[in-house]
Protein backbone atom coordinates (compact mmCIF):
# COMPACT_ATOMS: atom_id res chain seq x y z
CA UNK A 1 0.00 0.00 0.00
CA UNK A 2 1.29 3.45 -0.91
CA UNK A 3 0.43 6.55 1.11
CA UNK A 4 0.33 10.07 -0.31
CA UNK A 5 0.62 12.92 2.16
CA UNK A 6 -1.61 15.99 1.71
CA UNK A 7 -0.30 19.20 3.30
CA UNK A 8 -2.09 22.52 3.91
CA UNK A 9 -5.18 21.22 2.10
CA UNK A 10 -8.74 21.41 3.48
CA UNK A 11 -10.70 18.23 4.16
CA UNK A 12 -13.13 19.02 1.33
CA UNK A 13 -10.30 19.60 -1.13
CA UNK A 14 -8.52 16.43 0.04
CA UNK A 15 -11.54 14.41 -1.03
CA UNK A 16 -11.67 16.07 -4.45
CA UNK A 17 -7.96 15.54 -5.06
CA UNK A 18 -8.14 11.90 -4.00
CA UNK A 19 -11.07 11.23 -6.33
CA UNK A 20 -9.34 12.95 -9.26
CA UNK A 21 -6.03 11.14 -8.79
CA UNK A 22 -7.24 7.60 -8.25
CA UNK A 23 -7.29 6.90 -12.00
CA UNK A 24 -3.60 7.80 -12.22
CA UNK A 25 -2.50 5.86 -9.14
CA UNK A 26 -2.36 2.29 -7.90
CA UNK A 27 -5.59 0.89 -6.52
CA UNK A 28 -4.18 0.49 -3.01
CA UNK A 29 -3.09 4.15 -2.72
CA UNK A 30 -4.24 5.96 0.40
CA UNK A 31 -4.26 9.67 1.28
CA UNK A 32 -3.58 11.24 4.66
CA UNK A 33 -3.25 14.77 6.01
CA UNK A 34 0.03 15.88 7.58
CA UNK A 35 1.94 19.01 8.58
CA UNK A 36 5.00 18.11 6.52
CA UNK A 37 6.28 15.45 4.15
CA UNK A 38 9.33 13.23 4.04
CA UNK A 39 12.12 14.41 1.76
CA UNK A 40 11.24 14.09 -1.93
CA UNK A 41 13.73 13.45 -4.72
CA UNK A 42 11.91 15.61 -7.26
CA UNK A 43 9.50 18.54 -7.07
CA UNK A 44 6.91 19.68 -9.60
CA UNK A 45 5.09 22.99 -9.09
CA UNK A 46 1.67 23.26 -10.76
CA UNK A 47 0.68 26.94 -10.91
CA UNK A 48 -2.03 29.09 -12.44
CA UNK A 49 -4.82 31.51 -11.68
CA UNK A 50 -6.79 28.37 -10.83
CA UNK A 51 -5.60 24.77 -10.74
CA UNK A 52 -8.36 22.19 -11.02
CA UNK A 53 -8.11 18.63 -9.76
CA UNK A 54 -8.38 17.16 -13.30
CA UNK A 55 -5.26 19.15 -14.22
CA UNK A 56 -3.40 17.62 -11.28
CA UNK A 57 -4.49 14.19 -12.52
CA UNK A 58 -2.98 14.86 -15.96
CA UNK A 59 0.28 16.05 -14.44
CA UNK A 60 0.54 13.03 -12.15
CA UNK A 61 -0.21 10.69 -15.06
CA UNK A 62 2.63 12.22 -17.10
CA UNK A 63 5.06 11.94 -14.20
CA UNK A 64 4.03 8.33 -13.60
CA UNK A 65 4.91 7.53 -17.22
CA UNK A 66 8.45 8.67 -16.40
CA UNK A 67 8.70 6.41 -13.36
CA UNK A 68 8.15 9.13 -10.76
CA UNK A 69 5.91 8.15 -7.86
CA UNK A 70 3.81 10.79 -6.12
CA UNK A 71 4.66 11.05 -2.41
CA UNK A 72 3.05 14.34 -1.33
CA UNK A 73 0.91 17.27 -2.45
CA UNK A 74 1.23 20.61 -0.69
CA UNK A 75 -0.83 23.72 -1.35
CA UNK A 76 1.53 26.68 -1.33
CA UNK A 77 -1.03 29.30 -2.35
CA UNK A 78 -3.62 30.84 -0.09
CA UNK A 79 -7.05 29.19 -0.20
CA UNK A 80 -8.48 32.45 -1.54
CA UNK A 81 -6.48 34.69 -3.86
CA UNK A 82 -5.39 35.42 -7.40
CA UNK A 83 -2.87 32.59 -7.68
CA UNK A 84 -2.95 28.84 -7.13
CA UNK A 85 0.00 26.51 -6.62
CA UNK A 86 0.32 22.87 -5.67
CA UNK A 87 3.77 21.41 -5.06
CA UNK A 88 4.10 17.71 -5.87
CA UNK A 89 6.83 15.76 -4.08
CA UNK A 90 8.03 12.73 -6.04
CA UNK A 91 10.27 9.70 -5.65
CA UNK A 92 12.05 7.63 -8.27
CA UNK A 93 14.73 7.86 -10.94
CA UNK A 94 14.16 10.15 -13.91
CA UNK A 95 15.75 8.51 -16.95
CA UNK A 96 14.83 11.05 -19.65
CA UNK A 97 14.81 14.60 -18.21
CA UNK A 98 14.92 16.33 -21.61
CA UNK A 99 11.93 14.37 -22.85
CA UNK A 100 10.01 15.19 -19.67
CA UNK A 101 10.86 18.89 -20.02
CA UNK A 102 9.42 18.98 -23.54
CA UNK A 103 6.28 17.14 -22.48
CA UNK A 104 5.84 19.42 -19.47
CA UNK A 105 5.98 22.48 -21.75
CA UNK A 106 3.37 20.94 -24.05
CA UNK A 107 1.08 20.09 -21.13
CA UNK A 108 1.57 23.57 -19.63
CA UNK A 109 0.42 25.15 -22.90
CA UNK A 110 -2.53 22.77 -23.25
CA UNK A 111 -3.76 23.41 -19.70
CA UNK A 112 -2.90 27.13 -19.55
CA UNK A 113 -0.76 26.53 -16.46
CA UNK A 114 2.85 26.86 -15.36
CA UNK A 115 4.19 23.36 -14.64
CA UNK A 116 7.78 23.42 -13.41
CA UNK A 117 10.02 20.43 -12.67
CA UNK A 118 13.04 20.63 -10.37
CA UNK A 119 15.26 18.02 -8.77
CA UNK A 120 14.93 18.47 -5.03
CA UNK A 121 18.02 19.73 -3.21
CA UNK A 122 18.91 21.41 0.10
CA UNK A 123 19.70 24.64 -1.80
CA UNK A 124 16.32 24.93 -3.51
CA UNK A 125 14.56 26.63 -0.63
CA UNK A 126 17.46 28.88 0.35
CA UNK A 127 19.08 30.72 -2.56
CA UNK A 128 21.79 33.17 -1.53
CA UNK A 129 22.10 35.18 -4.75
CA UNK A 130 19.36 36.09 -7.25
CA UNK A 131 20.02 37.89 -10.55
CA UNK A 132 17.51 39.36 -12.98
CA UNK A 133 17.27 40.72 -16.47
CA UNK A 134 15.50 44.09 -16.52
CA UNK A 135 13.62 44.77 -19.77
CA UNK A 136 10.50 42.59 -20.17
CA UNK A 137 11.45 40.84 -16.92
CA UNK A 138 11.51 43.29 -14.01
CA UNK A 139 9.64 45.85 -16.10
CA UNK A 140 7.03 45.30 -18.78
CA UNK A 141 8.74 47.38 -21.47
CA UNK A 142 11.91 47.19 -23.56
CA UNK A 143 13.42 50.58 -22.69
CA UNK A 144 15.39 50.94 -25.92
CA UNK A 145 12.12 50.56 -27.83
CA UNK A 146 10.55 53.32 -25.71
CA UNK A 147 13.52 55.59 -26.42
CA UNK A 148 13.16 54.84 -30.12
CA UNK A 149 9.47 55.76 -30.06
CA UNK A 150 10.43 59.12 -28.56
CA UNK A 151 12.95 59.56 -31.39
CA UNK A 152 10.32 58.70 -34.01
CA UNK A 153 11.95 55.43 -35.07
CA UNK A 154 10.00 53.04 -32.87
CA UNK A 155 9.04 50.45 -35.46
CA UNK A 156 12.56 50.14 -36.89
CA UNK A 157 14.15 49.57 -33.50
CA UNK A 158 11.38 47.32 -32.14
CA UNK A 159 11.80 44.97 -35.10
CA UNK A 160 15.52 44.61 -34.37
CA UNK A 161 14.83 44.12 -30.65
CA UNK A 162 12.35 41.33 -31.35
CA UNK A 163 14.83 39.52 -33.59
CA UNK A 164 17.57 39.80 -30.96
CA UNK A 165 15.37 38.54 -28.11
CA UNK A 166 14.27 35.57 -30.22
CA UNK A 167 17.92 34.74 -30.84
CA UNK A 168 17.70 35.35 -34.59
CA UNK A 169 20.51 37.93 -34.66
CA UNK A 170 23.54 38.61 -32.45
CA UNK A 171 22.72 40.76 -29.42
CA UNK A 172 25.92 42.88 -29.52
CA UNK A 173 25.49 43.76 -33.17
CA UNK A 174 21.80 44.50 -32.74
CA UNK A 175 22.44 46.62 -29.64
CA UNK A 176 24.99 48.80 -31.44
CA UNK A 177 22.70 49.16 -34.45
CA UNK A 178 19.72 50.19 -32.33
CA UNK A 179 21.76 52.55 -30.18
CA UNK A 180 23.24 54.30 -33.23
CA UNK A 181 19.72 55.20 -34.33
CA UNK A 182 19.27 57.15 -31.07
CA UNK A 183 22.04 59.64 -31.89
CA UNK A 184 20.86 63.13 -30.94
CA UNK A 185 18.04 62.08 -28.59
CA UNK A 186 17.55 64.68 -25.83
CA UNK A 187 18.29 63.28 -22.35
CA UNK A 188 15.16 64.99 -21.00
CA UNK A 189 13.28 62.13 -22.63
CA UNK A 190 14.90 59.70 -20.18
CA UNK A 191 13.09 61.19 -17.21
CA UNK A 192 9.76 61.05 -19.03
CA UNK A 193 10.22 57.39 -19.94
CA UNK A 194 11.55 56.43 -16.51
CA UNK A 195 8.46 57.88 -14.84
CA UNK A 196 6.19 55.77 -17.03
CA UNK A 197 7.90 52.38 -16.68
CA UNK A 198 5.68 49.74 -15.11
CA UNK A 199 7.00 46.95 -12.95
CA UNK A 200 6.13 43.43 -14.01
CA UNK A 201 3.36 41.73 -12.06
CA UNK A 202 4.63 40.39 -8.75
CA UNK A 203 8.00 42.19 -8.79
CA UNK A 204 7.46 44.16 -5.59
CA UNK A 205 6.25 41.13 -3.64
CA UNK A 206 9.13 38.98 -4.89
CA UNK A 207 11.82 41.47 -3.89
CA UNK A 208 10.21 42.22 -0.54
CA UNK A 209 10.44 38.52 0.28
CA UNK A 210 13.95 38.02 -1.14
CA UNK A 211 15.16 41.00 0.89
CA UNK A 212 13.45 39.62 3.99
CA UNK A 213 15.22 36.29 3.40
CA UNK A 214 18.58 38.06 3.18
CA UNK A 215 19.16 37.08 -0.46
CA UNK A 216 21.64 39.28 -2.34
CA UNK A 217 20.11 40.53 -5.60
CA UNK A 218 21.39 42.00 -8.85
CA UNK A 219 20.19 43.41 -12.16
CA UNK A 220 22.22 42.02 -15.08
CA UNK A 221 20.79 43.91 -18.02
CA UNK A 222 21.49 44.65 -21.65
CA UNK A 223 19.45 47.80 -20.99
CA UNK A 224 20.71 51.01 -19.43
CA UNK A 225 22.05 51.88 -15.99
CA UNK A 226 19.98 55.08 -15.90
CA UNK A 227 16.79 53.04 -15.57
CA UNK A 228 18.33 50.13 -13.67
CA UNK A 229 19.38 52.51 -10.87
CA UNK A 230 15.78 53.65 -10.53
CA UNK A 231 14.68 50.04 -10.08
CA UNK A 232 17.51 49.41 -7.65
CA UNK A 233 16.22 52.14 -5.36
CA UNK A 234 12.58 51.16 -5.78
CA UNK A 235 13.02 47.43 -5.11
CA UNK A 236 16.02 47.42 -2.76
CA UNK A 237 18.32 45.61 -5.20
CA UNK A 238 21.92 45.04 -4.09
CA UNK A 239 23.88 45.33 -7.36
CA UNK A 240 23.34 46.78 -10.84
CA UNK A 241 25.22 45.91 -14.03
CA UNK A 242 23.88 47.40 -17.26
CA UNK A 243 24.97 49.48 -20.25
CA UNK A 244 25.90 53.15 -20.09
CA UNK A 245 24.20 55.73 -22.30
CA UNK A 246 26.88 58.12 -23.55
CA UNK A 247 25.66 61.72 -23.34
CA UNK A 248 27.38 64.86 -24.70
CA UNK A 249 25.86 68.35 -24.33
CA UNK A 250 22.55 66.89 -23.19
CA UNK A 251 22.19 64.57 -26.19
CA UNK A 252 22.65 60.82 -26.57
CA UNK A 253 25.56 60.10 -28.90
CA UNK A 254 24.37 56.69 -30.05
CA UNK A 255 27.82 55.25 -29.28
CA UNK A 256 28.03 52.04 -27.26
CA UNK A 257 30.23 52.18 -24.16
CA UNK A 258 32.25 49.01 -23.55
CA UNK A 259 31.95 46.54 -21.95
CA UNK A 260 28.51 45.82 -23.37
CA UNK A 261 26.39 43.60 -21.14
CA UNK A 262 25.58 40.78 -23.53
CA UNK A 263 24.82 37.08 -22.96
CA UNK A 264 28.38 36.07 -22.06
CA UNK A 265 28.88 39.14 -19.89
CA UNK A 266 25.74 38.25 -17.90
CA UNK A 267 27.01 34.72 -17.28
CA UNK A 268 30.44 36.07 -16.31
CA UNK A 269 28.89 38.59 -13.91
CA UNK A 270 26.80 35.88 -12.25
CA UNK A 271 29.93 33.82 -11.66
CA UNK A 272 31.85 36.90 -10.46
CA UNK A 273 29.15 37.87 -7.97
CA UNK A 274 28.92 34.30 -6.71
CA UNK A 275 32.69 34.19 -6.11
CA UNK A 276 32.67 37.57 -4.35
CA UNK A 277 29.78 36.50 -2.11
CA UNK A 278 31.25 33.05 -1.41
CA UNK A 279 28.18 31.46 -3.00
CA UNK A 280 28.04 28.22 -4.98
CA UNK A 281 26.29 28.44 -8.35
CA UNK A 282 23.87 25.81 -7.04
CA UNK A 283 22.75 28.47 -4.52
CA UNK A 284 21.90 31.03 -7.22
CA UNK A 285 18.70 32.00 -9.00
CA UNK A 286 18.49 33.72 -12.41
CA UNK A 287 15.42 35.07 -14.21
CA UNK A 288 15.19 36.45 -17.75
CA UNK A 289 13.12 36.47 -20.92
CA UNK A 290 15.46 36.80 -23.91
CA UNK A 291 18.00 34.77 -25.84
CA UNK A 292 20.77 36.84 -24.25
CA UNK A 293 19.69 35.46 -20.85
CA UNK A 294 20.15 31.79 -21.74
CA UNK A 295 23.82 31.61 -20.72
CA UNK A 296 23.14 32.84 -17.19
CA UNK A 297 19.98 30.73 -16.87
CA UNK A 298 22.00 27.65 -17.81
CA UNK A 299 24.59 28.03 -15.04
CA UNK A 300 22.32 29.22 -12.20
CA UNK A 301 21.03 26.71 -9.69
CA UNK A 302 17.52 27.73 -10.70
CA UNK A 303 17.21 29.36 -14.14
CA UNK A 304 13.73 30.67 -14.90
CA UNK A 305 12.53 31.88 -18.29
CA UNK A 306 9.87 34.49 -17.45
CA UNK A 307 7.14 35.17 -20.03
CA UNK A 308 9.86 34.37 -22.50
CA UNK A 309 10.25 34.03 -26.23
CA UNK A 310 9.63 30.46 -27.55
CA UNK A 311 13.32 29.66 -28.03
CA UNK A 312 14.12 30.73 -24.48
CA UNK A 313 11.15 28.91 -22.97
CA UNK A 314 12.14 25.69 -24.73
CA UNK A 315 15.82 25.99 -23.81
CA UNK A 316 15.55 26.98 -20.14
CA UNK A 317 15.14 24.31 -17.48
CA UNK A 318 12.25 26.16 -15.82
CA UNK A 319 9.67 28.59 -17.21
CA UNK A 320 6.89 30.81 -15.85
CA UNK A 321 4.47 32.19 -18.44
CA UNK A 322 1.07 32.47 -16.73
CA UNK A 323 1.71 33.92 -13.27
CA UNK A 324 3.76 36.96 -12.27
CA UNK A 325 7.32 37.23 -11.01
CA UNK A 326 6.29 36.38 -7.46
CA UNK A 327 5.56 32.83 -8.67
CA UNK A 328 9.33 32.36 -8.32
CA UNK A 329 8.63 32.14 -4.58
CA UNK A 330 6.56 29.00 -5.17
CA UNK A 331 9.57 27.43 -6.90
CA UNK A 332 11.48 28.05 -3.66
CA UNK A 333 8.75 26.23 -1.73
CA UNK A 334 7.43 29.42 -0.10
CA UNK A 335 3.81 29.58 0.98
CA UNK A 336 1.65 32.68 0.53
Amino acid sequence: MREIVLINITAQEQSGIADALRAALAADTTFSAAQSATQAEHVVSVMGRQVGHPALQQVVSLLSEHGLALASIERLSAAVGGNACFELGLLGTLEQPLQLRGQVLELSAALGLDIVYQPESPQRRHPRLAVFDMDSTLIEAEVIDELAKAAGIGERVAAITEQAMRGEIDFRASFKARLALLDGLDVAVLDDIGAQLRLSEGAERLFAELNRMGVKTAILSGGFTYFARQLQERLGITHVFANELQVVDGKCTGVAVEPIVDAQRKADLLQQLAREQGVELSETLAVGDGANDLAMLAIAGLGVAFRAKPLVRQSARQAISVLGLDAVLYLLGRRD
